[in-house]
């Protein structure tokens, strides 16, 4: 599992690991180590990696080191409520907004690293074309229209993911006649491969930050109804999914331990274009997430500056 979609992750992952074991205490010297959980997804890798070269590079901001270790969201986030953790990037919002209200005592959200990033229900472009099987085709509404040309499908992510629950409340809320099939991240991305590859029609959920955009050209269908929370809690589901955003967060502990580093944090943000380059070089190219990260920090000196300030 490479991607942000991994933040829809319903549930604990490893959860007796204690990450105070593993992550080791926050200590000071000359500065700080941050004890930095780490979601198993590349942009959550590349997050941190960027902050540990730019750390690296600015000793002024008094950490020596940002330590990670790999952990599910609901892991990470009972690792911060106990005091084990210093930070978390990457920070899924509206997914982990339960999680993080339990931890605010000891930790609390920074700022956003990147916000509006759509997710939906989408369809290679050239499928739209005059002549072509999904000509016509704009809103998720119209989808019993075109179920047939679709073979009857929404190719799905994983299982577990939250957002596989939605787009089945999503289904049944719009009552279209459409399975909704599930496997895993890989095995989806590989079949909108070869529907591409053929130029087929195909309906799969995705989402951004994903390198698939770079890659493909795609559609997203419109939703006739705007995301609202009671949606999914309480409603019948016939409503867009809520747009996606990354926060980092913070202990108290690490705000007093290392102020300027907190302050970083405060202007840490990053394009969701430049995401999603830096993605396709890790997950299509098999770049090292830290040589794309040292790249990336090297070719914005002034974006540096600006997280860094006086």
């Amino acid at each position: 599992m490479t991607l942000v979609a991994s933040a829809r992750r319903a549930g604990a992952l490893l959860a007796g690991l204690v990450l105070a074991v593993a992550l080791g205490g926050c200590s000071t010297g000359s500065g700080t180590t941050v004890r930095a959980a780490q979601f198993p997804w590349s942009a959550a890798k590349l997050t941190n990696a960027i902050l540990a070269e730019v750390v690296a590079a600015h000793p002024e901001l008094g950490v020596d080191r940002i330590k990670t270790i790999q952990v599910g969201p609901a892991t990470a986030w009972a690792g911060a409520q106990r005091g084990d953790v210093d930070m978390l990037s990457e920070v899924a919002m509206p997914n982990q907004e339960k999680l993080a209200a339990k931890a605010e005592e000891r930790i609390g959200l920074v700022h956003e690293t990147y916000g509006e990033a759509g997710q939906g229900w989408f369809v290679p472009t050239y499928a739209l074309e005059p002549g072509q099987p999904l000509a016509g085709l704009r809103s998720v509404t119209q989808l019993n229209d075109y179920a047939d040309a679709l073979g009857g499908r929404l190719v799905d992510s994983d299982p577990s993911f939250i957002t596989t629950e939605q787009n089945a409340k999503r289904l049944a809320g719009y009552g279209l006649r459409l399975e909704q099939i599930t496997s895993s991240e890989a095995a989806q991305l590989a079949e909108l491969r070869r529907a591409y590859e053929r130029r087929e029609p195909i309906l799969v959920y995705l989402y951004h930050p994903h390198w698939v955009f770079e890659e493909f050209e795609l559609t997203q269908l419109e939703e006739p109804t705007p995301y609202s929370p009671d949606c999914f809690e309480t409603g019948n589901g016939a409503c867009a999914m809520p747009a996606y955003a990354a926060w980092t967060a913070s202990s108290k502990e690490l705000a007093g331990a290392s102020p300027r580093f907190q302050e970083l944090l405060t202007r840490f943000e990053l394009p969701l274009g430049d995401i999603e380059v830096m993605l396709k070089a890790v997950d299509v190219d098999n770049e090292d997430v830290e040589e794309v990260a040292r790249r990336y920090v090297a070719d914005h000196p002034d974006l540096v500056r600006q997280w860094v300030g006086p």
